[in-house]
């Protein structure tokens, strides 16, 4: 399908914050650059809203990262981090995502998901049909629903330039 990227398209970029983190980490011992994919989602269109979905733990200690995802222009939604009796752990945005993309569809022409879970294909499919939507989504390609990257009009593979995308710890 033909993507059409033109600097008037009103774009929202929404942001699987866990998906990336957990990619980011596995496949090149690595932290995102939050930074680098807002800039590369965009692409010199009009910014509507990008908002990151996040977890909260107990001890805080993301304080500094949700403040300069905000300093960079992006909105942060927080969820705290459940913690089952038998010690399982869940976090997870997917429902919280995908209602926000539907209720601001109407503000966009095209909607960038920043995740490479396969279960937002319905959420893409809706968009595109309902809403007339352009999606793109941005993600690491390795980690990445092979389903999800069909169903996008266009797909970002961060795998191709993990230098561009991440960042790297000084050891």
């Amino acid at each position: 399908m033909a993507v059409i990227k033109h600097p008037a398209q009103r774009v929202g970029v929404f942001i699987d914050t866990q998906n990336l983190y957990h990619s980011a980490k596995h496949l090149y011992k690595a932290r995102v650059n939050f930074g680098k994919i807002l800039e590369e989602a965009v692409g010199g269109r009009i910014l509507v809203r990008a908002i990151a979905y996040v977890i909260s733990t107990e001890g805080g200690e993301e304080k500094n990262f949700f403040e300069a995802l905000t300093k960079m222009g992006i909105e942060t939604k927080m969820k705290d981090l459940q913690i089952f009796a038998d010690g399982a752990k869940k976090a997870d945005w997917d429902v919280g995502l995908a209602i926000d993309a539907v209720k601001l569809a109407p503000k966009l022409d095209t909607v960038v998901l920043v995740t490479g879970d396969g279960d937002f294909i319905p959420l893409i499919q809706y968009l595109d049909m309902n809403e007339g939507c352009q999606v793109e989504v941005i993600s690491f390609g390795k980690s990445s629903s092979a389903k999800l990257k069909e169903a996008a009009h266009a797909f970002t593979d961060m795998c191709d330039d993990p230098r561009k995308f991440t960042i790297t710890s000084r050891a």
